[in-house]
């Protein structure tokens, strides 16, 4: 098969080199990917929301898949354009339609779906700039702290946790009357703020039947001891120790099944991947939100341990054949470390040189790029979370003292990394 993956993150450098190692890839095309997608494929100089110059690549190179890494073409309807236009009809697209990309790009349809199907989630109100007034009244009787998400894609910055009433209703007349979040955030959801323990859990499903692939926690705070702004993420680790066979088949049965059961019902076109963001009360799952595609940085824990060969995987769900599959998941921990540039999440600089890389060679670790190019032999940062830095262990703490022996090989100007990785569970 000849595949095409749009994006260019850590989680599409996971992604391609999961690929690239089935025997059923022949060629292997990344738009745009990155430096380390390069080992992987061949990198184009494609925007992954220019449809029309996707669909015309497909066509001229036999493309027998399309695999989609980030969200955007997806909310757009990346899935709708190819089973809309003739000449790429039979080219599958791994990811859903527009209408059930909704369960990302809108916070509002989201609950509501869980509210439908009786999926745990919390409490919640949503609010325009029509009932503003009545939001504003619904803030000052609220118990603190208060959740606020724009409704819309927000480049994850979207979600306010407001401590007092004050701060809610400052944020919520920035985020409605001026904008914050530009269109994304003209409808707010407000929700209860729950305590407790949060994991990702993510499905493979072709709309009526699933995988479970192994769950993660990522790490969203720039500073240690989960301090200071929120990121795209810092790191991740998997296994999750809470979650249990107990804990895994509350969510399988409480939340995942009524979730596949309500796409299904509602007629919703789903062939992908489902990001279920959960949190543990007191060992009870309830959903904090839902992603349609993988999470980053949990990709780069989760495909290290799915020993399965993942284009079978994903064959399968194209042709709606997922309930004959099994997975075969590898039972070390692995632990990864994200690498960032002096700044993030903040302003930052890029084209700085990243080096060391030519030099690791260590058994268990790997290294997925994010935001790298390769200019004149060089691999340059690019972005803010610059690479993730995996590795294996046969516990967590192991694997994560492994991603920090090896991140002392590599250095450029102002990289900054956490290394308090997974701390809640040392010497598991």
């Amino acid at each position: 098969m000849d595949i095409l993956l749009l994006g260019s993150g850590g989680r599409e450098h996971a992604l391609a080199w999961r690929i690239s190692q089935s025997p059923l890839c022949e060629r292997l095309f990344i738009a745009p990917g990155n430096a380390g997608t390069e080992t992987c494929g061949v990198n184009l100089d494609l925007d992954p929301v220019e449809f029309p110059a996707i669909g015309a690549f497909c066509v001229e190179h036999h493309i027998d898949m399309v695999v989609v890494g980030p969200e955007e073409p997806l909310v757009r309807g990346i899935y709708d354009y190819f089973r809309l236009e003739p000449s790429l009809q039979h080219i599958p697209v791994i990811g859903p339609s527009a209408k059930a990309a909704q369960l990302e790009g809108s916070k509002a349809f989201a609950k509501a779906f869980m509210t439908r199907h009786g999926i745990p989630t919390a409490a919640y109100r949503e609010f325009n700039g029509q009932n503003y007034s009545e939001g504003v009244e619904y803030l000052k009787g609220h118990a603190t702290p208060i959740v606020l998400k724009a409704d819309g894609l927000a480049a994850g910055k979207g979600v306010i946790i407001a401590q007092n009433h004050v701060e809610a209703m400052a944020e919520f007349e920035l985020m409605i009357q001026e904008s914050k979040f530009g269109e994304a955030g003209h409808t707010v959801v407000v929700e209860e703020f729950l305590t407790g323990v949060e994991l990702s859990v993510f499905v493979l499903t072709d709309g009526k039947d699933f995988l479970v692939l192994p769950e993660a926690k990522d790490y969203k705070r720039i500073g240690e001891g989960d301090t200071g702004l929120n990121t795209g993420g810092m790191g991740a680790v998997s296994p999750v120790p809470f979650a249990d066979q107990a804990f895994m088949e509350k969510v399988r049965t409480r939340i995942i099944e009524p979730t596949v059961r309500g796409i299904a019902e509602e007629g919703l076109d789903y062939k992908g991947f489902i990001f279920i963001g959960l949190i543990s009360l007191q060992g009870e799952p309830f959903v904090i939100e839902y992603n349609c595609r993988l999470g980053d940085p949990e990709t780069e824990v989760v495909l290290p341990r799915v020993r399965t060969d993942l284009v079978e995987l994903l064959k399968a769900v194209a042709e709606g054949r997922i309930r004959d599959q099994s997975i075969d998941i590898d039972p070390r921990s692995t632990a990864t470390v994200m690498l960032v540039s002096g700044g993030y999440p903040g302003q930052y600089d890029k084209g700085h040189e990243i080096q060391g890389l030519d030099i690791l060679n260590e058994e268990d670790v790997l290294v997925f790029h994010a935001g790298t190019k390769v200019k004149e032999g060089q691999v340059l940062t690019n972005g803010g979370r610059v690479m993730a830095v995996t590795a294996y262990g046969d516990s967590l703490t192991e694997a994560v003292k492994r991603s920090l022996k090896i991140i002392e090989f590599i250095e450029f100007e102002g990289m900054y990394y956490r290394r308090d990785i997974g701390y809640e569970f040392e010497g598991k």
